[in-house]
């Protein structure tokens, strides 16, 4: 396989990765529940929720690492603030994975209606940092990531605009649950996260599908890439 179409369908693959999370919001409902560490629903749950938020964590270091020789061509500061806030995002993730997690062990370990407090602490500190992880700084890769792609015009520009147009109503949505006027799980917070989704999915499915469009980028890797052969056959 060509290493661009490779390192597309890698990527893609990254991207479509991220978005088993999903289940999370009713796999984390029992754990939101004030008395759960002496209540009697099940942990496995939480856990599977635990795991499955681990591997998008992991896709999102994907996604940035299997990118960043492409999308550097382009613009290599941005390109590394893309890797870096990936890098920032999955560690807030796995950060706030073991605030939950934390919880479960409490309740194995017996704690008691004086651990409590500390379990809902600790589930406030997930909701907190989630904001952060999955809330702000998906905005800022947006940024980032769709304005490269979209002056290189790897992938049609229309998804690129999607990420630029969401980011904003991303972070002013992540304002309003700061600022208390709706709720992380209100249906104003779902529409604004919904362009952002979009751009991450389609992103992840086109370059699955189609790969990297035709461009002066990609023109200058493949005879990157070809030079070491030409050079050896000489």
């Amino acid at each position: 396989m060509d290493p661009l179409r490779r390192t597309a369908l890698v990527a893609g693959g990254f991207y479509v990765l991220t978005f088993a999370s999903i289940p999370t919001l009713a796999l984390y409902e029992p754990v939101r529940d004030p008395d759960y560490i002496v209540g009697t629903t099940p942990e496995t749950p939480v856990v599977i929720g635990g795991v499955l938020e681990v591997i998008v964590a992991l896709a999102c270091i994907g996604t940035a690492v299997v990118l960043y020789p492409v999308v550097k061509r382009q613009g290599e500061t941005r390109a590394l603030g893309f890797v870096s806030a990936r890098v920032l995002e999955a560690a807030s993730i796995f950060v706030g994975v073991g605030s939950l997690l934390t919880v479960v062990a409490l309740r194995q370990a017996g704690a008691g209606a004086d651990a409590l407090v500390t379990g809902q602490a600790l589930v406030a500190f997930y909701d907190s940092i989630f904001l952060l992880s999955q809330g702000f700084i998906p905005a800022v890769n947006a940024l980032l990531l769709g304005s490269l792609l979209y002056q290189s015009r790897l992938v049609p520009r229309v998804l690129p605009v999607l990420g630029l147009v969401g980011a904003p109503l991303l972070v002013v949505s992540d304002a309003g649950i700061l600022f208390g006027l709706w709720d992380r799980l209100s249906p104003v917070a779902a529409i604004a996260a919904i362009p952002i989704a979009v751009w991450e999915f389609s992103l992840g499915v086109y370059l699955i599908v189609k790969g990297f469009r035709p461009s002066p980028i990609t023109a200058g890797m493949v005879a990157a890439s070809a030079r070491p052969v030409q050079d050896s056959a000489v």
